[in-house]
């Protein structure tokens, strides 16, 4: 009876183990598909698209900021004089000539003259920093990266501020550039030359009373790259304290968008595989826009009536030792 109850059971265990336990090469493992594989499809949609960027800051006193040329053309500077207290009205500091035009170059209303950037006479491109200006008050400054000075450089028309544990979010007037400053520069006043004139009656002049010495100008210290801006007169500012500022770097209304990981590439130009009926993919060409690192704008390529492959298509491994495309021998 042992024999005849065992043997069956001894197979049944047998067989058991043998479908839980396969063995082989072509044995697919059931957590990861193959490479290529689509896991899913999406359409392109439209939407509002708005990227912003946010940086670090904190409060400063008198922060400087840097004033930039208008025009290409050569630089020719004001003798910019000290004055006690704020300036109320813009301070005119250099003047950039282009086909025989000036183009002025002013510091806003509270703010005085720092220095000069480059040599008088100099020529100069648009856009470069030629002045520094120093701001009356309180201000905040954050510090901006390489990376991020490329995608702010043209979008300092919207940028909103929250100081931490304070006033906020308020809107943030951008002063000047946030190019890094050199140091600048104030020119020495020549020397004065005593008067010789003679009086009517053959005697010498007598020689005027000596003014007051002024007290000399500081030049600006360098600065790295950053963004200065100010807030409105009813927010509590308090030096030292910090705060977030978030620079809004572009807009794009019922903007054409995909998700990023269906396009191989960020910024500029990518591809995107496109589901044929048969269910092969056709990789396309795409101009790329904006991203929220959600979805991303495609400006063109695509007609919005597509169905993309997720993830997308993957680029091409870089050849390592350079060009192994043609034969180096004879």
């Amino acid at each position: 009876m042992r024999k005849t109850v065992l043997a069956p059971l001894c197979a049944l265990v047998t067989v058991a183990v043998g479908a839980c336990s396969p063995s082989g090469p072509d044995q697919a493992n059931p957590e990861l598909a193959p490479r290529g594989t689509t896991m899913t499809k999406v359409k392109p949609t439209r939407q509002d698209l708005t990227t912003k960027l946010g940086i670090a800051g904190k409060v400063e006193m008198n922060p400087t900021f840097g004033l930039v040329a208008p025009v290409a053309g050569q630089v020719r500077y004001f003798d910019v004089q000290t004055t006690g207290g704020t300036p109320t009205k813009a301070t005119r500091v250099a003047t950039v000539w282009k086909d025989g035009a000036p183009n002025y170059v002013e510091a806003p209303a509270g703010s005085t003259f720092g220095g000069r950037l480059v040599d008088d006479k100099a020529t100069v491109t648009a856009g470069m920093p030629i002045a520094s200006a120093k701001h009356v008050g309180y201000a905040l400054v954050g510090d901006v990266d390489g990376a991020q000075a490329y995608k702010i450089s043209g979008a300092l028309t919207d940028v909103t501020a929250q100081i931490k544990n304070g006033p906020g979010p308020f809107p943030c007037t951008v002063l000047g550039t946030i190019a890094a400053l050199p140091q600048g520069t104030v020119p020495e006043k020549p020397p004065a030359t005593p008067d010789t004139k003679t009086q009517p009656s053959g005697q010498p002049q007598q020689p005027k009373a000596p003014e007051q010495p002024q007290q000399p100008q500081q030049p600006s210290s360098p600065t790295g790259l950053r963004i200065v801006c100010t807030a409105p007169a009813d927010v509590q500012m308090i030096n030292g304290a910090t705060a977030s500022i978030e620079v809004t770097t572009g807009k794009a209304a019922q903007a054409l968008v995909v998700p990023v990981e269906a396009v191989a590439g960020q910024q500029g130009r990518g591809k995107v595989d496109v589901l044929q009926p048969d269910g092969s993919r056709r990789t396309l060409d795409v101009v790329l826009g904006l991203t929220d690192g959600k979805v991303i704008e495609v400006k063109s390529g695509l007609t919005g009536d597509e169905e993309l492959a997720v993830p997308g298509p993957n680029l091409p491994e870089p050849q390592q030792g350079g060009d192994q495309s043609k034969p180096t021998g004879p």
